[in-house]
Parts: structure tokens; sequence; C-alpha cells
């Protein structure tokens, strides 16, 4: 099996120090490089070839929020995963609408920070359905007054399926759960969440869930 390609980017050497002995340990893992700062990223991600970005928010002269931006503007962009302190913290929900595929706290367990670098690695967002209501609490009133209106028109550029679909995958539903709501199969619902990414423009399922969100959606279907 081909090793995932990891980048790892903190501006703490000691925290560099502990993911990478606890990354590189595992088989399917390969530490590919190391940055101190987001201004290091680009040139990094250009020589290594990495599959995912394990990627600190706070460092002092690129933040990691630039550097997820720049990232996720290439052609062929690697995962992007945020490392944080925090639960719900402005920065984060920017990194997630930039495109970052999740986020994980750097105090959460190793098992679970390999899991989440596995799961991003295969397509799969870092969020659970109660870690993307926190967030989408917090982000109340985080943007402009017009926020509503853009997604709103944003969303217009669905059909009534893929819409139906964009909202199934804002209240956290896994591809499995909204086939059977949905009375769909596995791979069509894989094809309505592709079409909703190539037609929104958009990088993820978690944008998904943010814009429906926005867009007020999920109150609308009482939830």
């Amino acid at each position: 099996m081909t090793p995932i390609r990891l980048l790892l980017v903190d501006d703490d050497p000691l925290v560099r120090a502990g993911l990478s002995f606890m990354m590189g340990g595992a088989d399917d893992i390969e530490i590919v490089g190391e940055a101190a700062d987001g201004s290091e990223v680009e040139r990094l991600v250009d020589r290594t070839r990495p599959d995912v970005v394990l990627m600190d928010i706070r460092m002092s002269t690129v933040d990691g929020l630039a550097a997820t931006e720049l990232l996720r503007r290439r052609a062929e962009a690697p995962q992007v995963v945020v490392l944080t302190t925090f639960h719900a913290d402005e920065q984060v929900l920017r990194a997630l609408r930039a495109g970052a595929a999740g986020f994980v706290l750097k105090d959460t367990p190793p098992a679970e920070i390999l899991d989440a670098v596995r799961r991003v690695a295969a397509g799969d967002p870092v969020l659970s359905p109660a870690v993307t209501r926190q967030l989408m609490a917090h982000a109340v009133g985080a943007g402009p007054d017009n926020r509503r209106a853009t997604a709103r028109d944003r969303i217009a550029a669905l059909n009534d399926r893929e819409r139906e679909v964009a909202v199934a995958v804002g209240r956290g539903g896994s591809n499995a759960e909204i086939a059977a709501g949905l009375f769909m199969s596995v791979a069509t619902v894989k094809t309505h969440v592709s079409r909703i990414l190539a037609k929104l423009g958009l990088n993820n399922r978690v944008q998904i869930a943010l814009l429906t969100y926005d867009a007020g959606l999920l109150d609308e279907d009482g939830h």
C-alpha cells in the first residue's frame, strides 16, 4: 500500500517533534517534510508533493489561514487539516471556508490525529455532525450582512435533487445515511456531491455544509 505523504507545519519545534514521532511510527504514513511557518509551505509542497498538510493556525509570518488559502487555489492541492487549540474559533471557520478538510485539537489523542489524516487522505472531512453544528452556531453574525443572500444566490445554481443532497450534507450525514434518507444509491449520492462541488466551486463537504447553513436551508427544514 502506498503510504500517505504528510507535511507538518507548526511554529513550535517541540510540537513538530512530537507529531513527527507520533505520525512517523505509522506504517501507512510518511513524513515528507516539516515547516515552521506558512511562508515555507508552498515551496515545500512543490518539493515534497504531500497528500495531506497538518497545518497550525497561528504562526508568526504567514499564518495557517493564509497558507491554506494559497494551497487550496492550486490545481492539485493537498488536503489540509488545521491544528488548533480552540473548538470554535473564527480563524478555524475561515480556514474551513478556505477549503480545509477539517480540524483537530492539539490535545487530541494520537490515535485520533492519525485517524483524521487517514480519513482526509481518503476524501472524508474530519468534522463530526456535533462539531459542525458547534462551528455553525459560532458563525452566527461572524460575516457580512449579505452572507445569506449571497449563499442563496449560489445555491440557486442547484437543481432540486442536488439541493436536497446539499442540505443532507449540511446536517452531517454520511453518503450511506443520505442515500437511505433520500432513497437513492450511495453511488448516486457521490455523483450528486461531485456535481454540487463543481457547480458551486467548492473544495469539500465541509464547505457545502457551511454554505447551506449560510443560506438558511437548515433552519427552513426544521433543524
